[in-house]
C-alpha cells in the first residue's frame, strides 16, 4: 500500500476560497483505494462552519517550537468518503472570518508555522506517507522544512514530495532578514539558487527547488510557464526543471455537477433528453430574471470572478456591440469594482438583455450552467479553467479563449468535418472575441442540427476526476519505484 499526503491551504467540504479546495476535496477520493492509503492534512480555521468544526475529533497536541517561542499544535481529525483529514489547529494563527488575509508577512508566517506543523504531526499521528503532495505557495516550504530539519531522521529519510501549482501568479515573496527570522532556516537556504528571488525571499521557488517533482493543472499551461509572458519570473527555474515538470488537467466532481440529478435544477436532463428539456431551465431562468422569454434567443452565460484575468476588459470593450445581438447575457459574480459597475451600466442600459448578478450563489451558478446555450470565457490566463468543464458538462457551449486549461479542454468547432465541442479564439484580442461570439451565433440560429451535435460531443466528453487521477498515480508510482 502506497501512502501520500496531501498538504493544502483548503480543502472541500471544510473550507473553500476557489477551485485548488475542489482539487483538494475531489482527488484524494478519486485515487484507487486498493494500492493508494490517501490522507489530507488542512488548516483548521475559525471562520470554519461551527457545523463542520463539531464533526472533528480531538487526536492530539504537542508544543513546538516556531519563531523563537513554543507554540501549541493541536491535531483533529475527519473521515469524509472514506478519507482521513488531519487538522492542524492553533488559534493565534488560524482565526480571523476568512482564510487568508491581505497581510503578506502574516499570510507567510502562518504558512510557515503550518508547513513545519504539517510535518510535526506526522510522527504523533503514525503515518510515514511515501510521497507528501504539496498544494501552491502556502506549502511551499514544506518540501524545503523536508530538506532540512527534518532529513536527519530515520522517519522522515526517503520521504518524497510533489509541487502543484495552481496558479504562478501567487507566490509568497517578502524580505529575507524576516522570512529567515519566520523561518529558522539558515543562510544556506537564501541564496540565487533556492529560495532568493531578486533580493527577496519566494515560498512557491523554495518549493519548486527542492520538491522531486512539479505538476501543474494543465498540459498548456505547464509549457505556457516556462515563457517570459506567463512564467511570472518563475520560467528559468522551470525551464530548469523541466524534465521533472509534467501538466495533469483537473476534473470536476461528476456527481455534484450533473445535470440529470442536480438538486437545483427544476429540470433534469442528459445526453439523450435535453434537446426536449434543457430549454425548459432556459424558459424559467429567464422568467426568473425578468429577461424576455423567447426560445429561440441565443443566451451568454458568465459565471466569474470579475478581474483582469477572465478577460473581462474585453467584454468592457465590447459590449454595446454584443448587445446590437440578437441574444441576452447573464453574468453572475463579484470582484473588481469597475467590472462590477460595467455590468450595472449595461443591465440598465439593456434591461431586456442583460441580467448582471453581482453576487454569488450555487444555486444560480447551477441554474446558469443548465440554462444557456453558450458560456463565456476569454480569460487572459487560466492555469485549468472549471467553467468550461461544468459547461461542457451541462451541454452549454463553450466559447474560450485558447489558453492554459481551455485549450487543452474544449476542442474548437470545425464545421467541415462537423467535430468539436465549443468556439475558441486564439489572440487575446478583442474584435476576435467578437467575432468568435458572433460565428457561435450564426451556428445556433442557421444550422440548429449542428448546435446539437455540439452539445452532445460536449455532454460526451469526459472530465471526471477519474481521468486524471489514473495520471497522478502514475506520476506515484513513478516517484516512489
Amino acid at each position: 500500500m502506497k501512502r501520500i499526503l496531501f498538504a493544502a491551504s483548503e480543502g472541500v467540504p471544510f473550507i473553500k476560497t476557489g477551485g485548488l479546495a475542489d482539487v483538494v476535496g475531489s482527488l484524494p477520493k478519486e485515487l484507487d483505494s486498493r494500492y493508494f492509503d490517501v490522507r489530507v492534512v488542512l488548516p483548521k480555521y475559525m471562520c470554519m462552519k461551527q457545523e463542520i468544526k463539531d464533526r472533528l475529533e480531538y487526536v492530539a497536541h504537542f508544543y513546538m517550537d516556531f519563531h523563537f517561542k513554543e507554540e501549541y499544535v493541536g491535531v483533529l481529525k475527519a473521515v469524509e468518503d472514506g478519507i482521513t483529514f488531519y487538522f492542524v489547529d492553533n488559534e493565534y494563527f488560524f482565526g480571523g472570518d476568512r482564510p487568508y488575509g491581505n497581510d503578506t508577512v502574516w499570510e507567510i508566517t502562518k504558512f510557515a508555522f503550518f508547513s513545519k506543523a504539517l510535518l510535526s504531526i506526522l510522527p504523533v499521528i503514525d503515518f510515514r506517507p511515501d510521497v507528501i503532495h504539496c498544494h501552491d505557495w502556502q506549502t511551499g516550504l514544506v518540501p524545503v522544512y523536508l530538506h532540512e530539519r527534518f532529513a536527519g531522521g530515520s522517519f522522515f529519510r526517503g520521504i518524497k514530495s510533489i509541487m502543484t501549482i495552481h496558479n504562478l501568479k501567487f507566490q509568497g515573496v517578502w524580505d529575507v532578514k524576516t522570512v529567515k527570522e519566520i523561518t529558522g532556516l539558515p543562510d544556506y537556504y537564501f541564496t540565487p539558487d533556492k529560495l532568493e528571488y531578486f533580493k527577496d525571499v519566494n515560498l512557491l521557488k523554495g518549493g519548486l527547488v527542492f520538491a522531486d517533482a512539479i505538476t501543474t493543472v494543465s498540459k498548456t499551461y505547464a509549457e505556457e510557464i516556462k515563457t517570459d509572458y506567463y512564467g511570472e519570473k518563475l520560467n528559468g527555474l522551470l525551464n530548469a526543471r523541466t524534465n521533472d515538470l509534467r501538466g495533469i488537467v483537473n476534473g470536476i466532481d461528476y456527481d455534484e455537477y450533473n445535470p440529470k440529478t442536480d438538486k437545483f435544477l427544476a429540470h433534469h436532463y442528459d445526453v439523450t433528453t435535453f434537446r426536449r428539456e434543457k430549454i425548459k431551465n432556459k424558459r424559467k431562468l429567464q422568467a426568473d430574471l425578468g429577461l424576455e422569454q423567447d426560445d429561440k434567443k441565443f443566451m451568454i452565460g458568465l459565471v466569474s470572478r470579475l478581474t483582469d484575468q477572465k478577460g473581462l476588459d474585453l467584454v468592457s470593450y465590447m459590449m454595446d456591440e454584443i448587445c446590437s445581438d440578437n441574444l441576452q447575457f447573464v453574468v453572475l459574480g463579484t470582484g473588481e469594482e469597475r467590472y462590477e459597475n460595467m455590468f450595472r451600466h449595461f443591465d440598465w442600459k439593456y434591461k431586456d438583455k442583460v441580467s448582471a448578478n453581482i453576487y454569488y450563489s450555487e444555486d444560480i451558478s447551477h441554474k446558469i450552467y443548465a440554462s444557456c446555450d453558450a458560456f463565456l470565457m476569454p480569460s487572459l490566463f487560466e492555469p485549468c479553467g472549471l467553467s468550461q468543464l461544468i459547461a461542457l458538462r451541462y451541454g452549454t457551449v463553450p466559447i474560450v479563449r485558447e489558453t492554459g486549461g481551455l485549450k487543452d479542454t474544449v476542442e474548437p468547432y470545425n464545421e467541415y468535418e462537423n467535430k468539436g465541442t465549443g468556439f475558441s479564439f486564439a489572440n487575446y484580442n478583442a474584435h476576435e472575441m467578437l467575432a468568435t461570439i458572433r460565428y457561435a451565433e450564426r451556428i445556433f440560429y442557421t444550422k440548429k442540427r449542428d448546435w446539437n451535435k455540439i452539445v452532445e460531443r460536449a455532454m460526451q466528453a469526459d472530465f471526471s476526476w477519474k481521468v486524471s487521477a489514473n495520471k497522478y498515480q502514475e506520476m506515484y508510482d513513478w516517484l516512489i519505484g
